[in-house]
């Protein structure tokens, strides 16, 4: 079935618009294979707008060019309404006929003042009074014989590029739904989207941990989804049907964290006018999300195992212990071993969170999921913008596969965003309008490093290797044990090659 509504916003089809409105004076519109009026809002040519007008609106006019247009004989492509001439083209598809594209009203150049007499007479017993009548009829084009030929050719054009697009469209539509139905249940939890080996591990613990109550400790770098993993967690529990409540422990100072996650009573600060409860009151019964557990104070984190030990909390100002019943489900994109190495986070604490660990792959190291992600959050904006769905061209989408994308999904997920919007009509997306940074990448470049495209192999391995490692190290915030097993080596030899290439911390850090 064809989207009519869809064709006034594609671009080949408004500039063919455009070129009939200037030569012909003409309006552009279709039926559906019913030959229902579709796509006729706001007429622009005199006569077609004073003919809607007087006969009674809309649905009146579609009644009466539906039975025009069920007496036009096979092969006819002018047909007569009201005295005017109009043009109507197949628009077939797969061998069948989808509806037409319609170019009314015009007069033949041998249009007798007779013939313009009986059409005035027309308009006028429909409600129209001569002055209106007459001007509409005078200022209606009377393209010669080869004129008509030429229009007859551009509506054609119409009709090819609707069925184009709704081909294209289609096909589109297939692949999506064929991407859905793969992604449902064993490649997407809530919104995850990837079916490649990192995320499958993913999916496996999922599916292992999905049920439990244990408290979970997301880790990974920034956009990868931490959020999404903790809420499919949730949705899959006992606890779904139950609050999910969720905190950036960054986004507030410590007073006012305290405030949100356990509540205050009336008086007990400035501003508190009433009795506020705190994130783990409402959350009774369901789960709490902490992201970025890393970056709270010492003397919080006394307060937050407190709650996770006993399940009980203070509020700010009270002197009654309040109880709940929560799961909490912490992520970080900071390494908490190290913190507590250098007594920055709580040992009992981090063991308490850290019953289940979930680690998320960044983008870079999902490289078959860069193609899946591109087309769901192509077709999600474009249908959240309501534009036609578009396409990447075969350059763009290699653009994109080649780039590291440090900021991982949610840098993915807005540089479509604002391709959507800068391609405007566009079916297609070209490379120029991505965003410099992922046009202009090239080569191997990690983190500042670039690897030589040609001399020594054995320098440009080592060269790729000391890239890797020292990229490595700022990802897994220095993690050694971590990325010794991402790179598949043990951690000795790792210390070994992190030595050999001057690669520590003091020293990488200058550099980021």
């Amino acid at each position: 079935m064809i989207a009519f509504k869809n064709l006034r916003d594609l671009h080949a089809i408004k500039k063919i618009g455009t070129i009939i409105r200037s030569w012909f004076d003409l309006d552009i519109f279709y039926c559906d294979s019913n030959l229902n009026l579709k796509s006729l809002d706001n007429p622009q040519n005199l006569f077609l707008k004073l003919f809607i007008e007087k006969l009674g609106g809309q649905q009146t006019f579609s009644q009466e060019l539906k039975r025009t247009l069920e007496v036009l004989g096979e092969g006819e492509v002018i047909f007569e309404l009201a005295g005017a001439k109009g043009i109507a083209i197949n628009i077939v598809m797969g061998g069948e006929n989808q509806g037409k594209t319609i170019a009314y009203p015009f007069l033949g150049d041998n249009t007798t003042s007779g013939e313009e007499a009986e059409i005035i007479k027309f308009l006028m017993d429909i409600g129209a009074n001569k002055n209106e009548a007459t001007e509409a009829v005078k200022k209606m084009k009377r393209p010669p014989t080869e004129n008509q030929e030429k229009l007859t050719e551009l509506v054609s054009l119409v009709a090819e590029e609707i069925v184009d697009y709704q081909s294209a469209q289609d096909k589109r539509d297939e692949i999506v739904q064929k991407l859905s139905s793969e992604l449902s249940d064993k490649y997407r939890y809530h919104n995850i989207i990837g079916k490649s080996g990192e995320m499958q591990k993913v999916y496996s613990l999922l599916d292992k941990i999905k049920k439990s109550e244990s408290n979970i400790l997301i880790q990974g770098d920034n956009g990868t989804g931490k959020e999404l993993v903790a809420k499919a967690i949730h949705y899959n529990s006992p606890r779904g049907e139950k609050l999910f409540l969720e905190v950036n422990c960054s986004a507030f100072n410590e007073n006012i964290l305290d405030s949100e996650l356990f509540g205050h009573v009336k008086g007990s600060f400035t501003g508190a006018i009433k009795d506020k409860p705190g994130l783990f009151e409402m959350a009774d019964g369901g789960t709490i999300f902490l992201d970025e557990i890393g970056d709270t104070s010492p003397s919080m984190q006394v307060k937050l195992l407190r709650v996770i030990q006993e399940g009980t909390f203070l509020p700010v100002g009270g002197n009654a212990q309040k109880s709940t019943d929560v799961r909490v489900i912490c992520a970080t994109n900071k390494n908490l071993e190290e913190m507590i190495i250098n007594k920055e986070f709580r040992e009992d604490l981090y063991y308490r969170l850290n019953v289940i660990n979930v680690y998320l792959p960044a983008l870079r190291n999902r490289e078959g999921d860069i193609p899946l992600l591109m087309e769901y959050f192509l077709k999600k904006r474009c249908d959240s913008m309501g534009v036609p769905l578009k396409d990447f061209a075969k350059k763009t989408k290699e653009k994109m596969m080649d780039y590291a994308w440090p900021g991982n999904v949610r840098e993915l997920e807005n540089e479509i965003e604002r391709l959507v919007v800068l391609t405007g009509d566009e079916k297609m997306i070209l490379p120029d309008s991505l965003s410099p940074r992922i046009l202009d990448a090239g080569g191997i470049s990690v983190s500042g490093g670039f690897i030589p495209a040609s001399g020594s192999l054995k320098k440009a391995v080592a060269e790729l290797e000391r890239v890797m490692i020292g990229d490595g190290l700022i990802r897994c915030n220095f993690n050694k044990s971590r990325l010794a097993k991402e790179l598949g080596i043990s951690r000795a030899s790792l210390i070994m090659k992190v030595e050999k290439y001057r690669l520590d911390k003091r020293r990488l850090k200058e550099v980021a």
